[in-house]
């Protein structure tokens, strides 16, 4: 199993990756919610320059927020700095479209969008249709070292439902999902991918590196779940989960899972206690970063558990164990911000 951290992308905490380096992290995300965090790809340009082992790359750059052509040289141009080191993870923006107040990207967008990135990205001439116009169009100048393309660079695409776990089976070099930390769930996703790349006449690849972001909780002797230090540690991505669903169901309908019926209709007031043109920006208030103070209370032993690794040091093996059984090769973690090197070491 390979761990991963995914940063707040914030630059002035860019010497950070060093830290995460030697302490033998395998990869560093880099996300690109741009109304929240700095520049994914100015952090992984530093980043690049002050590491030489660590997998660099988007943890998840964001569909439709930026044409393809542009996704794919910001990463190519990153891959200059970190050769056979950089990857691209892609996404239909859970975040950065809906702190727009948008949906994400509708999935036959974003599939054409991933089939325009892969092409180019492996140097090929690709069709891209731009402001109503259809062209031939490939990265020109890689040749003299603009752009890197000698040195793959795999593209990752996330995908929390079936749906856009297919487009991973259909374009991707591996999977990034955010899942109950459950083998059955692991297991489903494959199968769903799998299933996707037979639809195009594809067969997924013996290498297909399936991550998921889950946050690992190792309780002390005797510690709650609900701990003040796990708070603490792992409140701003554990809530993250509310806000997602609160907004997933607030755009497409639908009911609260079962482990939220009991705070759910406490949260959805609270949250509509902001009018409507605005709501959105408070839906997400403090994404990843930090809890606010009335969302505390929400922090229930069944959600922290739904949403993270959670044991004794021994338990958490043996959780670990499991999930790269049913396929995961990876975890990734989003600690809070001021706690990741606490995590790391």
């Amino acid at each position: 199993m390979d761990f991963g951290i995914c940063v707040a992308t914030k630059l002035t905490d860019v010497d950070q990756c060093v830290e995460f380096e030697n302490l033998g992290l395998d990869a560093i995300w880099v996300p690109d919610s741009q109304m929240i965090w700095s520049d994914c790809y100015a952090y992984l340009a530093l980043a690049a320059e002050r590491t030489s082992r660590i997998r660099l790359g988007t943890g998840v750059s964001v569909a439709g927020t930026r044409i393809p052509p542009v996704t794919a040289h910001s990463i190519a141009s990153i891959n200059t700095l970190a050769p056979g080191r950089t990857f691209l993870g892609m996404g239909a923006g859970n975040s950065a479209h809906r702190f727009l107040d948008h949906k994400p990207l509708p999935i036959k967008k974003y599939g054409e969008e991933l089939r325009v990135i892969r092409g180019l990205l492996r140097g090929e001439e690709v069709e891209y249709t731009f402001r109503g116009k259809t062209a031939p169009t490939r990265l020109l100048m890689a040749d003299l070292g603009f752009v890197n393309l000698d040195d793959e660079i795999p593209s990752d695409v996330s995908g929390f439902g079936p749906k856009s776990q297919a487009l991973a089976g259909q374009y991707g070099d591996g999977l990034v999902t955010s899942l109950p930390p459950e083998p059955r769930a692991i297991e489903r996703a494959l199968t769903t991918a799998s299933k996707g790349a037979e639809a195009v006449g594809r067969q997924l690849p013996d290498q297909f590196p399936t991550v998921s972001l889950t946050n690992i909780v190792v309780l002390d002797q005797g510690e709650e779940v609900t701990s003040d230090r796990v708070i603490a540690e792992n409140g701003p991505f554990v809530v993250s989960s509310l806000h997602y669903l609160y907004d997933k169901i607030r755009q497409y309908g639908g009911e609260p899972p079962h482990h939220l019926q009991d705070i759910w209709e406490e949260y959805s007031a609270l949250v509509e206690e902001t009018p409507e043109p605005i709501r959105h920006m408070r839906i997400h208030d403090g994404h990843c970063t930090f809890l606010r103070p009335d969302e505390a209370k929400f922090m229930t032993e069944d959600l922290i558990r739904t949403t993270c690794i959670v044991g004794t040091a021994g338990e958490v093996v043996e959780k670990i164990s499991d999930l790269s059984a049913a396929g995961l090769d990876e975890i990734m973690v989003l600690p809070a911000p001021e706690h990741q090197l606490d995590w790391a070491h």
